[in-house]
Order: C-alpha cells, then sequence, then structure tokens
C-alpha cells in the first residue's frame, strides 16, 4: 500500500469511502460530494430509490419492499455492485464524463490501515467499475493526519486517534510512516446504541436512530449549569409517543465503558514506541479526527486518562479526504532523503 507523492499527483479525483459518509475530492475543485453512505434500493425491480441524505432518511421507514442499504462498514467496501451505483448517482455527469474522456484517468481512495488484500480489490473494482484506469491506495490515517495539519513528514512523533462509524483506529506516525497503530472495534454506531440502550432502561423509551445526533449536539452545546436535554421517544410499555428530560451526565456515564477500549488502545501504542517518541507526544499530545471526534467529552475523557493534550481537529470529519486532496494537488512535501554517497 505504498504509494509515492508523485503517482498521486497524476491522479484526479479523491474518495473517502467511509461507513458513515462518503466524500470525493476533486482536482483543482475541492470536495463536491458529502453525503451518507447509504442507498434505498426496491427489492423487488432492483431499481434505486434514493442515494445518500434522503436514502438516510428512510431508515425505519420503508415498507416491506424497499431497503436501506449501507455498502460500506468500518471503512471497508462490503458490496461492490452497491457502492458503484451510490458513487455514480452521487459524482454525477461531471466526473462521469471525465473518466470516459480520459481513458487513463486515474483515482486514489483512502483504506484502513492494515486493509486485507480482498479490502484493498474491492476499493480498486469499486472505483475502476466507474471508469477508472488506475487506482492508488492511500492509509487513511496519513492521508487523516495531513489533512488535520500534522506535521507527518518530520522525524517528529505525531499521534492521531481516527475515530470512525464502526471502528477508530490509533496511530503515531514518524517521517510519513506509521510506527505503531492499533485499531479497536469502538466508534460512534457502538457509542449511539449504548446511549439507546440507556434510555431504554433508565426511561423505558425507544430512541428513533435519527434522535440519537441531536442529543449529541444538545450535551455539547448546553449552557453551564443545564444538565437536561429534552428528548422523544416511544414508550416501552405503551407504545405511545413520549418526551423525558434525560440528564446529561447520565448519558456520558453510559457511554463511558466503550470509549475505555480507546484508551487502552492509546496505552498499547505508547508500549510499543521508543521513549524519543512518547516524548514528543507528551508535549504534542494526541489529535481527534473522524466523524465521531466531536463526541461530547471524549477529549476531557482521553486527557484525563492519558495525562497528554489533546486536540480535535478544525474539520476532523473531512480531514480524510482533504489531505488526499492535499497530495493530489503537491501541497505536501515529504523531506528527501537520498542515500548518502559513498
Amino acid at each position: 500500500m505504498t504509494v509515492s507523492l508523485e503517482q498521486l499527483s497524476r491522479c484526479s479525483v479523491a474518495v473517502d469511502l467511509g461507513a458513515a459518509r462518503t466524500r470525493v475530492y476533486l482536482k483543482r475543485f475541492g470536495v463536491i460530494v458529502d453525503a451518507p453512505s447509504a442507498v434505498a434500493v426496491n427489492t423487488r425491480s432492483g431499481a434505486l430509490i434514493a442515494v445518500g441524505a434522503p436514502a438516510e432518511r428512510m431508515v425505519g421507514r420503508t415498507p416491506e419492499h424497499i431497503r436501506v442499504v449501507r455498502p460500506v462498514s468500518g471503512g471497508t467496501v462490503v458490496d461492490i455492485d452497491m457502492a458503484r451505483r451510490m458513487l455514480r448517482a452521487l459524482v454525477g455527469d461531471r466526473i462521469r464524463r471525465a473518466w470516459r474522456r480520459k481513458p487513463m484517468l486515474r483515482a486514489a481512495v483512502c483504506i484502513p490501515h492494515d486493509a486485507e488484500p480482498l479490502v484493498q480489490r474491492a476499493a480498486i473494482e469499486t472505483l475502476t467499475g466507474m471508469g477508472a484506469r488506475r487506482v492508488e491506495l492511500v492509509d487513511s490515517l496519513i492521508a487523516a493526519a495531513v489533512g488535520s495539519g500534522l506535521p507527518v513528514e518530520e522525524p517528529e512523533a505525531t499521534m492521531i486517534v481516527m475515530c470512525g462509524a464502526a471502528t477508530s483506529h490509533v496511530a503515531v506516525l514518524s517521517l510519513g510512516s506509521i510506527v505503531a497503530s492499533e485499531t479497536v472495534p469502538v466508534g460512534g454506531e457502538i457509542i449511539d446504541r449504548a446511549v439507546i440502550q440507556h434510555l431504554r432502561n433508565q426511561h423505558e423509551l425507544m430512541l428513533p436512530n435519527q434522535a440519537v445526533h441531536p442529543l449529541h449536539l444538545a450535551m455539547s452545546v448546553a449552557p453551564p449549569g443545564q444538565t437536561e436535554a429534552e428528548v422523544y421517544g416511544r414508550d416501552v410499555s405503551t407504545g405511545l409517543f413520549r418526551t423525558v428530560n434525560v440528564d446529561t451526565e447520565g448519558v456520558r456515564a453510559a457511554i463511558r465503558p466503550p470509549l475505555t477500549a480507546m484508551v487502552d488502545a492509546i496505552r498499547g501504542v505508547l508500549r510499543q514506541c521508543q521513549p524519543d517518541l512518547v516524548a514528543d507526544l507528551a508535549d504534542r499530545g494526541i489529535m481527534l479526527v473522524g466523524g465521531s471526534a466531536m463526541l461530547p467529552g471524549l477529549d476531557s475523557m482521553l486527557r484525563q486518562a492519558t495525562g497528554m493534550p489533546v486536540h480535535v481537529a478544525e474539520q476532523p470529519a473531512v480531514c480524510a479526504v482533504e489531505g488526499l486532496g492535499a497530495m493530489l494537488e503537491g501541497r505536501v512535501r515529504l523531506l528527501h532523503r537520498d542515500p548518502l554517497s559513498r
């Protein structure tokens, strides 16, 4: 999966196929697609009903013959044909026409760190089916580190925690490469399930999927002293609509257990590093990226657990595709390291 900046500079399109959202970066234009990785399909005819945000709004609201499919899971394409159809609908005619005009058009795609060959092949086949004649694979951790502004090319340690929908990746980088890394099956979806289970147990309330994110938002922007947020859902016993005031501290306590796995992964990565690298991290700290990096209280919990500074990227959700785009545009320059002449 090693690819040079020279190879990336020949690419025209960068794609980040995430479990939650799909993003496409077009050279010289920036991010042109940022939509949920969801497809609504008619199971009787096989026709697409909706793609992206309209499909996501259908979750839990469709009749039996319409199914909402997520073709990407944990950064891995699990349904190549559906992922290809989703991309075709999202990118529109502009990129498809460009790919037809340029038979040697190249594309770059983010894939999870240490992805298996089958995972790599699925990503390649998804884009070649769209018309790309060559696909470059880039580690999503390196792309996200570049997009968050970390000096990955320097001979100093930087730690990045990429919080995705299904998994989280922890890595230490130096000189443009990954020194140590760990992956934990903890992401935004698991944390959402912990919140839903907490409300069911404590308030006998079944929370709709669409109401979890507003609850996170209410927790993160609540004024000082406000400890409650209003949520709505279905009463477990009566089945009727009901609203309750939820203690936000109780919700934070409910999501703490799954987040401890992330803390354990950070400690495990630090144990793999040389003392000099750990000394760098003590000053520079941890950078949080990914769509789940904005979870309320996540940065403070990691700060307390590790004793290290914790920073959230300016736009954590788009760091990977922005970093990949920066490499396509030639805005990244790794240190030039030639073998010493004898």
